[in-house]
C-alpha cells in the first residue's frame, strides 16, 4: 500500500509536469495567434480603408465619366445646332441677298420707266406748245406732279355764263387733239374750274354746275369736232375749290376762271413699262 501511494504521487506529479509544460506551449501558441490575429485585423482594417477609398475613387471616376459623356453628349448636340443654324444662316443670307438683288432690279426698272415717262412727258409738252404756240396768253402748257396740263381761259374758250363752246376756239383745238391724236394711250382729264362768285341761271344752280357743264361741252366737242375716243375723255367740274389765285381781286378771279385738258399716262402702260423692263431684265 505504502509502495502503491509513492508511485501514484509520482505519477501525479509526471502528469502535472507535462501538463504545464505543453501549457505554456499552448499559451506561447495562443499568444502568437492573437498577435497574428491583431495583426490581420490591422491589415484587414486597412484593406477595408483602401476598399473603401478605392470604391469612392470608383464614383468618382464613374462620375466623371457621366459627366464627360454628358459633355460630350452636349456639345455634339451643339455642334449640330451650330451647324444646322449656320446652314440655315447661309441660306436666310442667300435669300436676303436674293431679296435685295430683286429690289434693286425693281428699283433700277421704275427709274427707268420713270425715265422713260419723263421723255415722253417732255416729247408731248415740247409738241403741245408748238401746236398752240407760245404767244397766246390765253393758253398756258405746263407739266405737275408727271402730268401735262393745257390751262385755257375761260373768255377765250366761253361766253360769259355760257357752256357752249367758241367756234373762235375750234383752231387751237384742233392742233391739241391732233396731239392726243398721237398719243392714243394717254388719258385726258377735262377740268372746269370758276370763281367764287355766286353764279345762277337758267338750268345752272352754281359754279360747280357751270363748271361740270364746261368740262361736258369740251370733252362733247373734242368727239364730235375732232374725233377724240370719247373712252379717253375724263370730264369733271371743280367749281371754285381749286384756286389758282385769290378771289379777292379781279385778276385773281379772272385767273381762277379756266378749263384744264390734262394728259396722263394711263397707270396699267407705265407698269407694262416696268414689267417689260424686268422681262428684258431676266433675259440677260
Amino acid at each position: 500500500m505504502k509502495s502503491y501511494l509513492i508511485v501514484l504521487i509520482a505519477c501525479s506529479s509526471l502528469v502535472g509536469c507535462v501538463s504545464k509544460k505543453k501549457f505554456k506551449v499552448l499559451q506561447a501558441q495562443h499568444t502568437a495567434l492573437e498577435v497574428n490575429n491583431r495583426t490581420n485585423l490591422k491589415s484587414l482594417e486597412r484593406a477595408e480603408v483602401a476598399l473603401k477609398g478605392c470604391s469612392d475613387e470608383k464614383a468618382r471616376l464613374e462620375k466623371e465619366l457621366s459627366d464627360t459623356k454628358a459633355m460630350n453628349m452636349k456639345l455634339i448636340s451643339q455642334s449640330t445646332e451650330m451647324a444646322m443654324l449656320s446652314k440655315q444662316g447661309a441660306e436666310n443670307l442667300q435669300n436676303s441677298l436674293e431679296k435685295m438683288k430683286e429690289k434693286d432690279l425693281q428699283i433700277r426698272n421704275l427709274n427707268e420707266a420713270i425715265n422713260k415717262r419723263d421723255s415722253m412727258t417732255i416729247a408731248l409738252v415740247t409738241q403741245l406748245k408748238r401746236a398752240v404756240g407760245t404767244e397766246n396768253e390765253n393758253i398756258e402748257v405746263n407739266v405737275e406732279k408727271g402730268v401735262i396740263m393745257v390751262s385755257i381761259s375761260d373768255k377765250f374758250l366761253f361766253t360769259t355764263g355760257s357752256y357752249e363752246v367758241n367756234k373762235s376756239a375750234y383752231a387751237v383745238l384742233k392742233d391739241v387733239a391732233t396731239v392726243l391724236k398721237d398719243r392714243p394711250t394717254f388719258d385726258v382729264l377735262v377740268e372746269g374750274h370758276t370763281d367764287n362768285v355766286p353764279f345762277k341761271k337758267g338750268d345752272l344752280i352754281d359754279n360747280w354746275d357751270l363748271s361740270v357743264k364746261r368740262a361736258t361741252s369740251l370733252s362733247r366737242t373734242l368727239v364730235q369736232q375732232f374725233q377724240i375716243d370719247p373712252k379717253r375723255l375724263i370730264p369733271a367740274g371743280r367749281g371754285a375749290h381749286i384756286p389758282l389765285a385769290d378771289n379777292a381781286t379781279a385778276e385773281g378771279r379772272a385767273k381762277n376762271r379756266r378749263t384744264r385738258i390734262v394728259v396722263m399716262p394711263k397707270i396699267d402702260e407705265f407698269y407694262g413699262m416696268i414689267e417689260q423692263g424686268m422681262k428684258g431684265e431676266g433675259k440677260k
